[in-house]
């Protein structure tokens, strides 16, 4: 039975947003097209319904959100937020772990080999 004398609790999660309209203010629809691309290429129809879309950007900007407030909370301690702290949060999800750590490595080897393309840029440009 529910006792009426007892005030309604809520229970929220630490660092969750709830869509208000003081806490959830952004641009929607920054990502739909790139969405529709990812939803197409993950098997949908090449143009799959707008409500669908928002919904799934919805899903997705709620997500990354949530994790960024997490690894902000883990990175308090330190007073600085590192790719590391993200890491952390995912090393229980292998597949989004590996892939990460699969990006970060390309990301360092793109550096530098841009680096390496300035280096020869600059060697040719002072040999005129």
């Amino acid at each position: 039975m529910h006792n009426s004398s007892t005030a309604p609790t809520t229970k929220t999660k630490v660092g969750s947003l709830l869509p208000t309209d003081a806490s959830f203010k952004r641009k929607r629809g920054v990502f739909q097209k790139d969405l529709q691309h990812m939803m197409y290429g993950f098997g949908d129809d090449p143009n799959p319904l707008p409500e669908t879309v928002t919904l799934v950007e919805d899903i997705v900007v709620e997500y990354v959100t949530d994790l960024v407030h997490k690894a902000q909370e883990i990175a308090s301690k330190r007073g600085k937020l590192l790719t590391e702290d993200f890491l952390f949060l995912i090393r229980k999800d292998s597949p989004k772990l590996h892939r990460c750590t699969e990006l970060l490595s390309m990301n360092e080897e793109l550096k530098q080999a841009r680096k390496a393309f300035e280096v020869d840029e600059e060697k040719l440009a002072s040999a005129d």
